[in-house]
């Protein structure tokens, strides 16, 4: 009896020693490898200015980390794969994007993407409202060039701005997509984040693509300042979107307003969902683009609107403070060249600003690098007289000569590179080296500004992001003039699809049925 056991203990020893070498020559499953790329930005066609290279600052390799907290060196998503970022450039909007400088980030991008591949995946982190000169559809461009290096097979996980638009080239080309649920955009990283963590699911899991994607063009184009998710409708209308992506056979559903400033057949929004369930991602699809139509009409915008003049007495008469004005005509966020003087000209003209005693208001920004030189020399306490504003935008205004004190400097800020505060009268202006827009409380009181305790503070933006909107004790979005006027009608479109609405108010129903987009591996 001893004897046997000792025989069936010796067997199941080396049963056991086999099992483990065994086991020790399979090798484990390789973490998926994934390239990082995009270029963002929002170009307005409707303004005179241009893009170059230098303004997307490009980061390259592991420096793109730095733009994604969710992939910190020991974050949990940095562990599930190999990343491999290639080039990532971002810019504040502006004018179209010259096309030497999209040639040049494209190319650089192409490159590094050939040296560092084969790639399991690709997060293509972009805005979608990018203009190009002479070249349609820019992001749809650029996609289909990366195809061409990385191959149909690797998974493409797009992440976008709600005010992207999203073409047929782009979203075929695309396997993942998403876009921002808020505006403003407090959830811009928590999207990010949903591409990458949708993305690596469908790679862990061997899922891969999507069996369906659903597109549903809207002919619908409104501004954001119309469209804020802070408000109804916007507010209802976005809060289905999370419920629609989280249904069981759905991998992600999304609605982009789209860019009204830009004249591109593919400026209108859009309804998509993905996933592998065909009947039910249709249906979703279908919902969603059916509420966005019905309350088209109820779209208002986000405060109260006025002339300049309205929104000056409204303001000098109030006795809660600080009040906001918008500057939205020349709203660099929105893509406004950023140095229209016209109103900074209208507020320097009025008798309740000329003395040094009448309402403190704070004008935030206008660039004037020769006024910046002149104010450096002068130095903060001394007189300073130069010409700011209109170098590139002159349709409106000239430049504004500005005789006044010089209250601070400041180097050193990755925008406006360095900002001067001139008090003219009662107006505290901030002139810029370049163009900055001011939307933190901590933009103002490095230059030794008090927003809280001014009267009036006037900003060249359109609705005010979340730190501003907190300060306000009230709040006007005064309809300016400029590259992105509110008044869509007035800005004269010539490619964009029609029927459009607001622009043809009385367009029959339009066909908002789901369109299933081929697969990228489709030719």
């Amino acid at each position: 009896m001893k004897h046997s056991f000792l025989l069936i203990l010796s067997f199941c020893l080396t049963i056991s020693q086999i099992n483990a070498a065994e086991i020790g020559r399979i090798p484990e499953k390789a973490l998926p490898r994934i390239a990082i790329a995009g270029l963002g930005i929002e170009s307005s066609t409707f303004s005179p200015a241009l893009t170059t290279e230098e303004a997307f600052k490009a980061k390259y390799g592991d420096d793109i980390f730095t733009s994604y907290p969710f992939l910190a060196k020991d974050s949990v998503d940095r562990g599930r794969a190999n990343w491999i970022p290639a080039l990532m450039g971002k810019s504040l909007p502006g004018g179209a994007v010259t096309r030497e400088a999209y040639e040049s980030l494209v190319k650089q991008t192409l490159a590094l993407l050939k040296k560092n591949g084969p790639y399991d995946g690709l997060f293509f982190d972009i805005h979608g409202a990018m203009s190009v000169v002479g070249l349609d559809d820019p992001e749809g461009d650029f996609i289909v060039r990366i195809r061409a290096v990385i191959g149909t097979k690797t998974i493409i996980s797009t992440s976008m701005d709600l005010h992207g638009n999203v073409s047929w080239r782009l979203a075929q080309n695309t396997d993942l997509i998403t876009c921002y649920r808020m505006a403003p955009h407090e959830d811009a990283m928590q999207s990010k984040k949903r591409a990458v963590d949708n993305l690596l699911a469908r790679l862990e899991s061997g899922k891969g693509k999507p069996a369906y994607k659903a597109w549903i063009p809207v002919p619908i184009l409104l501004p954001g300042e119309k469209t804020s998710t802070r408000i109804e409708p916007g507010k209802t209308l976005y809060s289905k979107v999370a419920p629609a992506a989280a249904q069981a056979g759905v991998i992600d559903a999304a609605i982009w307003i789209g860019y009204a400033w830009a004249d591109e057949p593919r400026n209108h929004a859009v309804v998509m969902v993905t996933g592998d369930d065909k009947a039910v991602v249709s249906k979703t699809a279908e919902q969603l683009a059916a509420s966005f139509w019905k309350v088209r009409s109820d779209f208002e915008f986000v405060a109260p609107t006025g002339t300049l003049k309205e929104a000056l007495d409204k303001a000098v008469k109030s006795q809660k403070h600080p009040f906001f004005i918008s500057d939205s005509g020349d709203n660099p966020t929105a893509g406004g060249a950023g140095d229209v003087t016209w109103t900074l000209q209208e507020i320097l003209a009025r008798p309740e600003f000329k003395n040094d005693n009448g309402p403190a208001l704070i004008y935030a920004s206008i660039p004037g690098p020769d006024l910046v030189k002149a104010a450096i020399a002068a130095g903060v306490g001394n007189k300073v007289d130069g010409y700011a504003g209109a170098k590139v935008d002159f349709r409106l205004a000239p430049p504004l000569h500005l005789v006044g004190t010089v209250e601070a400097i400041e180097h050193g800020d990755r925008n406006a590179e360095t900002e001067v505060v001139v008090k003219v009268g009662s107006v505290h202006i901030i002139v810029t080296a370049k163009r900055k827009p001011y939307h933190k409380e901590a933009d103002f009181t490095r230059l030794g500004l008090n927003p809280r305790k001014a009267d009036i503070v006037v900003v060249k933006i359109g609705y005010l992001e979340p730190e501003l909107y907190n300060m306000r004790a009230d709040w006007i979005l005064a309809l300016t003039p400029g590259g992105v006027d509110q008044n869509l009608e007035t800005l004269g479109y010539k490619r964009i699809k029609r029927p459009m609405f607001p622009l043809d108010k009385d367009m029959k129903e339009p066909d908002l049925k789901a369109q299933f987009v081929p697969s990228s591996d489709t030719k």
